[in-house]
């Protein structure tokens, strides 16, 4: 097994990482930027080098730092965690020339799995239902015309090396298209370092259903799926599993496309297959994410398994029974930001002055905050992940209304008022929502 691992990335997940290490018996480094030297991913490690300021492109996308840190160290492995360098094919075979296991897709995956464009190429050789579109790439936007043309608006543009929103806009009619191609490139080339972009025909109202799945380079097997439809610009609020909408016929069936998928590419290590499902619960490839999710706390809570130590003894070379898990309880996850709900979920950088988390049966807090912890403005505005599990869905949400009650954070905004209404809110306590649910959820001003 291995004897150091080096986390290359920062707050909750960089902590959620050196736990599972320790209780592997793994040595753990922690990077950060001068802004995170106070983060308790760096108290809680057992070396910590600093690898610059601020900025995320002198820290935690600096790739050269990031290797010569592991070098220092004499760490035979890192851990990306996700988002940063996780699915940077650049990065994972920088570490394989140097000797380092990169935990995470070869760069021969990334490229075709990471990429979103030669992924859909890559289903559909493999027999995956995807959204029609363009073939790979748009050359330009005469190409991007003649494709939206070809498959009828609405479009949906999206950046090739993109996540998390970016680089993605709807498009509903041919004098929006220019626009929208000059700004998503844009977009997409200061977040990602490439303007790359593809088109998929816009599938209206659908529900964003992803499966989890694990490879270990020749069997992959799936831990059943995640619904991510409760979102806001393409960013995901709630999670939970199993999903309202789901049948045991169509998790079958999802689940059987979402290990062609990993075997299309001799998937080795943990990874997500996220899927449309539209109202009749015919589904479309999206795209794979082949790192760790922020949301895969839910999958663990229900199947019972620490999906970072699979993942890490997946890196080491252990096989896989091939099993499938299904859930046997039920999970919800909401993320707590600091952002202000009521002023369009404005980031609310700050000192925490007071810090309080719920307890009890079924709740578990994924975070690195703490009281008069101060939460940069420089990176992603998380705070927590708050998880519920129970028997059933009705009291899994009955308990989350339960912790949101007894959870206090002062001094900065949080986005802990949204969460208590939406778990009042009646459409989404019948499962009756889509990726549309939060254009028409209203905010009640307290």
């Amino acid at each position: 097994m291995f004897k150091k691992i080096l986390i290359a990335n920062r707050g909750e997940i960089a902590l959620r990482v050196i736990r599972t290490c320790k209780e592997m018996g793994i040595s753990t480094v922690a990077v950060y930027s001068t802004a995170d030297k106070d983060s308790l991913h760096v108290r809680f490690a057992d070396e910590a080098v600093c690898i610059g300021p601020p900025k995320s492109s002198e820290s935690y996308l600096n790739i050269p730092r990031i290797i010569a840190a592991a070098e220092i160290t004499n760490a035979d492995a890192i851990h990306p965690g996700y988002g940063f360098l996780s699915e940077n094919a650049k990065f994972s075979k920088i570490c394989q020339e140097n000797n380092i296991k990169f935990i995470g897709a070869s760069p021969e995956m990334i490229d075709a799995m990471g990429d979103k464009a030669s992924a859909k190429e890559t289903m559909i050789k493999a027999g995956v239902p995807v959204v029609p579109g363009s073939p790979g790439l748009l050359k330009d936007l005469a190409d991007a015309k003649a494709v939206a043309k070809k498959i009828k608006y609405p479009v949906m543009m999206k950046a090739t090396a993109g996540g998390g929103g970016k680089g993605m806009r709807v498009i509903w009619k041919e004098e929006e298209l220019e626009a929208a191609w000059e700004s998503a490139r844009q977009e997409a080339a200061a977040a990602f370092g490439n303007d790359g972009m593809y088109m998929e025909k816009f599938i209206e109202e659908p529900r964003h259903i992803e499966i989890q799945i694990a490879g270990d380079g020749k069997n992959a097997c799936h831990l059943s799926e995640r619904d991510c439809s409760i979102q806001r610009r393409h960013q995901k609020l709630v999670e939970e599993t199993p999903s309202p909408f789901m049948t045991p016929e169509l998790r079958k069936k999802m689940g059987e496309a979402a290990i062609k998928a990993a075997k299309a590419v001799n998937y080795e290590g943990v990874g997500t297959i996220e899927f449309l499902v539209d109202k009749n619960r015919d589904f479309y490839f999206m795209e794979m994410n082949t790192r760790i999710q922020v949301e895969h706390t839910i999958t663990e809570e229900v199947i019972n398994y620490d999906l970072i130590k699979e993942q890490i003894k997946l890196a080491w070379g252990d096989k896989i029974s091939g099993r499938n898990y299904e859930p046997t309880m039920h999970a919800i996850q909401c993320r707590i930001n600091a952002e202000d709900p009521f002023n369009d979920f404005r980031p609310s950088p700050g000192k925490i002055e007071t810090y309080h988390e719920p307890g009890g049966h079924g709740i578990r807090i994924d975070t690195h905050v703490y009281a008069s912890y101060v939460i940069p403005p420089y990176y992603d505005s998380m705070i927590a992940k708050l998880i519920t599990v129970a028997q059933t869905r009705e009291e899994a949400i009955t308990k989350m209304e339960r912790a949101l009650s007894e959870y206090i954070i002062e001094g900065v905004k949080s986005t802990i008022p949204f969460h208590q209404q939406l778990m009042k809110d009646k459409d989404f306590r019948s499962g009756n929502f889509t990726t549309k649910f939060m254009e028409t959820f209203k905010l009640k001003e307290i």
